[in-house]
């Protein structure tokens, strides 16, 4: 595992509170989150960044120390995952993640919310609310340019 990865988990349950909101099966996400990092132990018993982390989550969470004393050990390659966005609420999206060979351990997980469902047409909605809020950032740059010492689209 990387340096990145093993401060996402860090920060994953640092932020525990936030990581409930943000999961609708949260238990299940917990277990499974800690199951792959299980999984990931194994394949590198000598890693002294991960065994670090894994005291440190162990030392200061009870809920995360609980979930390893289970022994869960998960690969996890395909599913469904459930979330809950604050704009467009529930989405469940299909899953798969693909090794990339050009380099060992590496992956890709590809998400699709399946055609015709609510999920899809939630994150339309989504997209399209995200492109209004971009065009009234670039529309708000542009009527302030002048201001900054530089010409307005405006000016001739």
């Amino acid at each position: 595992m990387n340096g990145f990865k093993l401060s996402n988990w860090r920060r994953w349950w640092e932020l525990y509170p936030h990581a409930t909101a943000l999961y609708p099966d949260w238990d299940l996400a917990a277990d499974t989150t800690v199951a792959m990092l299980r999984t990931e132990a194994g394949r590198h018993p000598y890693d002294r960044e991960l065994s670090d982390l894994i005291g440190e989550l162990s030392t200061r969470s009870d809920t995360f120390r609980n979930r390893w004393a289970a022994h869960n050990v998960l690969l996890h390659r395909s599913g469904t995952k459930r979330f809950h966005h604050p704009v467009i609420g529930d989405v469940s999206f299909a899953y798969e993640v693909m090794e990339l060979s050009a380099d060992t351990g590496l992956t890709l997980t590809a998400y699709s919310p399946e055609p015709n469902s609510t999920s899809q047409d939630a994150l339309s909605l989504l997209a399209s609310w995200a492109a209004t809020l971009d065009q009234n950032h670039r529309d708000q740059d542009s009527q302030t340019a002048g201001f900054r010492g530089h010409p307005s689209p405006n000016d001739d």
